[in-house]
């Protein structure tokens, strides 16, 4: 039976009480953040409260931990506490090429990789990245890559179609799954819906969410 990721939220390992709740949460997926939802000084004791989270039973719910990427202070450190913890994936950040999953890859022994696509040179080497023997799955970064193009925010996501486009025939190529970015407004269920409905249309196998 193939695993769906229908809604893929993110969860902060800082935060003990948000992953003691996402136990009960009806989503397909669990990604466990180390990076961008946690502060600086949180870092350590994040990777400490997410050992102890993962102990818990999940369910079915996939588990999915981001690990801050191996180019600061707290990637390998990451890297190597997820090859001794029981979750499904490492979630790889700012991959620009296959490359970046290689030195991951060499860290959490057999543990699948899923990468997230979040930087121009990621959109123009999206079949590289999809084509890597380890990778299960691609995350669309949206708000990053954002940043990175300097584009305006606009609801129809035109500046982003290239990029999306890329992502999802790259992954539909390699038969890998695929999710969608977040929808920032979470209290906007009108704009949420009209989002969720044209990543469908794309072919995106899911979307994820964010922890208000």
């Amino acid at each position: 039976m193939v695993r769906p990721y229908r809604s893929v939220l993110y969860i902060p390992a800082a935060n003990a009480r948000a992953m003691e709740k996402a136990r009960d949460l009806p989503a397909d997926a669990i990604i466990f953040d180390l990076e961008d939802a946690v502060s600086p000084d949180a870092k350590v004791g994040a990777r400490q409260a997410l050992a102890h989270a993962l102990a818990q039973d999940y369910g079915r719910r996939a588990r999915i931990i981001r690990i801050n990427a191996l180019a600061i202070e707290w990637g390998h450190d990451d890297a190597r506490a997820c090859a001794d913890l029981p979750a499904d994936a490492v979630l790889v950040p700012k991959v620009d090429g296959p490359q970046d999953l290689d030195r991951v890859a060499e860290i959490v022994s057999d543990m699948p990789l899923w990468a997230m696509m979040e930087t121009p040179l990621g959109m123009l080497n999206a079949a590289a990245i999809a084509g890597h023997p380890r990778l299960q799955g691609m995350v669309m970064g949206t708000n990053d890559l954002a940043k990175e193009l300097g584009s305006r925010p606009r609801a129809d996501r035109l500046p982003m179609m290239a990029g999306l486009g890329l992502c999802v025939l790259a992954a539909k190529a390699h038969c890998k799954v695929i999710v969608d970015g977040v929808f920032n407004a979470f209290k906007d269920d009108d704009g949420l819906r009209a989002e969720c409905e044209q990543g469908r249309d794309m072919g995106f196998d899911g979307k994820t969410l964010i922890h208000p």
